[in-house]
Order: C-alpha cells, then structure tokens, then sequence
C-alpha cells in the first residue's frame, strides 16, 4: 500500500509544489505526494511550474491550499521545506513522521529572468536530490 506524504510550506507556491511533483515522480507508485502551506499564496509560481515541465512532468491540477484541505489521517510523512513552516505548523498528530528540509525560496531571487530561472532550477535540484536519498535510504523498510 501507498504510502502518504505531505509536503508544507508557507504559501505552498514553489518549493512545496515542486516537491510534491517529484516526489510523486519518483516515488514511482510507492508514495501518494500532497503539499499544502501555512499561509497559502492562492496560486503556484509560475517559474516552479515552468521548472517542473522542464524535468518533463505535469503540472496539471497543481493549487496551493492550506493545511485545513487535508487529510492528516493518512499522513505518514511530513516534510517542511521552510523555517517558516516549520514555526508556523500546528501540531500534526503524533503518528506521523516529521522532517525538516530547509530550502532557499526561489520567490525570492531577484536579477533577470534567467537568473531568477537559475535559482529556481538549484532549488528544485537540491529538492529533487533530498527526495532521491531519502527514497533509497528507506527502500525495503
């Protein structure tokens, strides 16, 4: 059976979608990826959603949505790629495992566009190697 993870962040706009597109991906049928925000933005960028097209995935049906969507119930994993959600989080209940993965919000990079797409892409490759390790480390467990 599918395992479940929940991927928060403040306002569920970059690094959680992003997170949550990949994990999917290479979870490969073994994980079923969610993200959600503290304080959710009410859109997803639209560079993270350029930058998951680029790995060649979809990002259809991609919403930012607050923590109150979702089912905590089935959450067996969460993961906060953000200080700020890691402060701001409610207690999740006890059962589920909790990591905390900070990443740089590419929402912030400044300069032109493709500086702004180069902060992005290392983030989303940081992101994307931190889901990869943490896969096969607990392969068959």
């Amino acid at each position: 059976m599918a395992k479940n993870v929940l991927i928060l962040c403040t306002g569920n706009s970059c690094r959680s979608q992003m997170a949550q597109v990949i994990w999917q991906n290479i979870g490969s049928g073994d994980w079923i990826a969610q993200s959600a925000g503290s304080k959710p933005s009410g859109y997803v960028h639209p560079v993270a959603i350029e930058m998951i097209k680029e790995l060649g995935l979809s990002a259809d049906g991609l919403i930012s949505k607050s923590l109150d969507e979702i089912d905590l119930e089935a959450i067996d994993l969460a993961v906060t790629v953000c200080d700020n959600a890691k402060d701001d989080c409610p207690m999740l209940p006890a059962k589920i495992e909790t990591l905390h993965w900070p990443f740089d919000d590419p929402a912030d990079a400044t300069g032109s566009d493709e500086e702004i797409q180069q902060v992005f892409r290392r983030v989303r490759e940081e992101i994307s190697d931190r889901i990869g390790n943490y896969l096969n480390s607990t392969k068959d467990t």
